[in-house]
Parts: structure tokens; sequence; C-alpha cells
């Protein structure tokens, strides 16, 4: 089961304004979400619409459209700025 994965213009600016190693491994756990998009250690957000992963000290937030097998991303940010 294969979900399309989609990317905003503005979330593509905060992972090129982040430290090399810091934007590579992140990019790689995102194309990860495209074959599965609930890993371990996923969780669903509450209070909020969405899941998120970590990925060292950044939290990376998205929503499944199960209807269209769409994965769109929502923030990428430090695990101290990601829920405000």
């Amino acid at each position: 089961m294969s979900y399309q994965l989609v990317i905003p213009k503005r979330i593509m600016k905060v992972l090129e304004s982040l430290p090399d190693t810091d934007e590579h491994r992140i990019i790689a756990h995102i194309e990860l979400l495209e074959t599965n998009p609930r890993p371990a250690g996923a969780k669903k957000l509450k209070g909020m619409d969405g899941r998120r992963i970590r990925v060292g000290d950044y939290r990376v937030v998205y929503k499944i459209l199960e209807a269209e097998k769409i994965v769109l991303l929502t923030k990428v940010a430090h695990r101290k700025d990601v829920y405000r």
C-alpha cells in the first residue's frame, strides 16, 4: 500500500534551513512515510488533528488522508517549538 507524500513549500524551506545532518536524517524518515504512514513510534496527537514522528530533537507532524492515499506534512520543528 503506497501513499503519495505531499510536502508544502513552507516545510521545504524549514528543512533547507536545518543543519545538513539533521536535514538528511529527517528527509530519510519522511520518505519512509510513503510506504508506512503509521510506523512504530508514531503517535496520534491529542487535541490536534494528525500524527507525529520523532527524529532526534525534531518532530514531524503530518496528516493521513486515507481516501486519497496522501500523507500531508503539516509541520517540522524542534521539539520545544513544534506544539506552539
